[in-house]
């Protein structure tokens, strides 16, 4: 398991001078740098988005957008199923090693913020993804998150969500703070239905309790 208390020390420095988003980009040029790790940078496309896209059709004339997408992997994923992938992430130096990585990639990799999407965004995405990224940011800015996740999915279009989970009754603990079940239920609104919800534990050693959640919007 990757080490997360340089992250989780940016974060909290970020937190304390009034700019709680600063820590990803501190974060990724730290990683360029070869001094710290990104703690969900696998290098390899998530386990449990390639499961969900293998049980599902193709995307060929489907529109993608990979929220948060870090060194590129999971966006890459997502395009080799013919889906043509938007991709961003709030660190420009995210971007730019995931250009680097994939330099022939058909995957339009560009710098974002989800809490203040891109206007063409609204409603205009087939499949939209996101994978711990809501988790990592504090509560406040957590419920924006949420709002704005739901407003990115086209009439018709599916909304992937994979975190960490607990019962509410449970310790948040430290950051990644797993999501509970009521906060995955407060992204079904505005149009968004909550259509499958999977709780399981994965196979990491030892096992992480994960919720994948699959929301629809109406035609």
């Amino acid at each position: 398991m990757s080490d997360r208390s340089r992250a989780r020390a940016l974060a909290k420095a970020a937190e304390g001078l009034g700019q709680p988003l600063d820590w990803f980009e501190a974060l990724y040029r730290e990683a360029a740098d070869g001094t710290a790790v990104v703690p969900w940078a696998d290098m390899v496309p998530n386990p449990h988005l390639l499961s969900w896209l293998e049980a599902t059709r193709r995307g060929e004339g489907l529109l993608a957008l990979d929220v948060g997408s870090g060194f590129g992997d999971n966006a890459e994923a997502i395009a080799a199923q013919g889906y043509q992938v938007t991709a961003f992430d709030l660190s420009p130096t995210a971007v730019e090693h995931a250009r680097r990585r994939f330099p022939e990639s058909r995957v339009d990799y560009c710098v974002g913020n989800l809490l203040e999407p891109e206007v063409g965004w609204h409603r205009r995405f087939d499949l939209v993804f996101e994978v711990y990224t809501i988790q990592v940011l504090q509560r406040g800015h957590r419920r924006r998150a949420i709002e704005q996740l739901g407003e990115l999915v086209a009439p018709g279009g599916t909304l992937l969500v994979v975190a960490r989970g607990r019962d509410a009754s449970e310790p948040e603990g430290e950051m990644p703070w797993p999501l509970t079940r009521e906060e995955l239920g407060a992204i079904a609104q505005r149009g968004l239905e909550l259509v499958e919800l999977e709780d399981f534990l994965d196979d990491e050693d030892p096992p992480v309790r994960r919720f994948r959640a699959t929301y629809q919007r109406g035609r």
